[in-house]
């Protein structure tokens, strides 16, 4: 680039403003191979991927598989941010500090898009479709699926899980949280770890031990399900546990394990909003009068309410999507079907696409209301 000087008065002075063109100039090229470099990014990245879903077996295993998806996934999202922030940087400056938060934004918009919204679109296309997909069908599949009784036994259930799950693990969780709390330190922790340790089994893991629990030998027998062999000792015959819906009691045994599962998650959350009650509004309180069950009510309660809102809300939304453990036990039989259960059953043992997909439509509407609310008192809790 050449120097363009002036004379003034015998002093050659630079003026940087003749330079602005050329500046340009290279900005817009900049701008330019961002453009290029993100486009090819993106490519190569989609082809990558598809390639280990539709040809697996030249890679020569699942290992090549996830190192190459760990580098490929890493190190291009590196070179993607790069030809990003190359791109941004050869705009204008004004458009340029405008547009970083939304350009570094871009990819996790487009993976929630690609993974979350794209398919909730096709979803709910493919409910006005018949079985195969192939033509339109309109309400019918709607019909349908409100018509059947097995339908409307699921919902029922799923009310049934929505009242009782997140009431009683909220509950349970809170009471454990102020009992250990009263323990000295080496036995709070031993406790709180007895009963967090339920989490890290999968659903389908803790439906085989509850399983044994229920266990079922005939009259006679030695009875090796924990449930039955206290049965019997007490004078009654061994029953079939899953099979007795009257009072939907198989439904109430089977939320029995999720409420097991989630209590130490409750349990964790409320302990640290107990702990973070401030001292002093507890020592008023004692000085003012109040026992200690007037304090847990009227003290406490009122101060944790916004972490028990969060894992009633956590909980309710779980217990809309469950399915591995109706799913291992029953299997929806006995009248113990849910939503999530009767959707794959109808999409993978009936063949019915249209009518599964109307089922996760209903689903999606049942859930977002409660998505809403919890959205709201997220941000009502830092404004707090």
């Amino acid at each position: 680039m050449s120097d363009v000087t002036v004379d003034t008065g015998g002093v050659r002075a630079h003026r940087p403003d003749e330079e602005a063109p050329e500046r340009g100039a290279a900005s817009w090229a900049k701008v330019a191979l961002g453009l290029v470099g993100v486009v090819v990014v993106l490519w190569g990245l989609t082809n990558l991927f598809l390639a280990f879903g539709y040809y697996p077996e030249k890679f020569h295993g699942k290992f090549v598989i996830g190192v190459l998806a760990l580098v490929g996934g890493v190190g291009g999202a590196a070179v993607l941010f790069f030809f990003l922030n190359m791109f941004v940087e050869g705009l204008p400056a004004k458009i340029s500090e405008r547009a970083i938060p939304f350009v570094f934004l871009l990819p996790g918009i487009g993976l929630m898009t690609v993974m979350l919204i794209y398919p909730a679109i096709l979803t709910i296309n493919y409910s006005f479709a018949n079985a195969d997909s192939t033509e339109y069908v309109g309400l019918d599949n709607y019909r349908t699926i409100f018509g059947d009784s097995d339908f409307r036994e699921s919902i029922l259930n799923n009310l049934l899980w929505l009242i009782i799950v997140p009431a009683v693990t909220v509950a349970i969780g809170v009471m454990v949280a102020v009992l250990a709390d009263k323990l000295s330190a080496s036995g709070e922790k031993t406790a709180k770890s007895v009963i967090f340790v339920p989490m890290a089994i999968s659903f389908v893991g803790a439906s085989a031990i509850w399983g044994l629990v229920y266990a079922y030998n005939n009259k006679g027998q030695t009875q090796v399900g924990l449930l039955n062999a206290l049965w019997v000792k007490l004078g009654g015959d061994p029953q079939t546990w899953y099979q007795i819906s009257t009072l939907k009691l198989n439904s109430l045994l089977l939320m029995v394990i999720l409420i097991w599962l989630q209590v130490g998650f409750s349990m964790i959350l409320m302990s640290s909003a107990i702990k973070g009650v401030p001292e002093d509004t507890l020592e008023a309180a004692r000085i003012d009068g109040a026992s200690e069950w007037q304090i847990f009510w009227k003290v406490v309660i009122p101060q944790i309410k916004g972490t028990m809102i969060t894992v009633f809300i956590t909980v309710t939304i779980l217990v809309l999507k469950v399915f591995d453990i109706v799913y291992v036990s029953t299997n929806g039989n006995y009248k113990t079907n849910v939503i999530a259960n009767l959707f794959f059953n109808t999409l993978f043992a009936d063949d019915q696409a249209g009518q599964a997909s109307a089922i996760v439509v209903v689903l999606l509407i049942a859930i977002t209301p409660v998505l809403i609310y919890q959205v709201r008192h997220f941000r009502q809790e830092e404004m707090n």
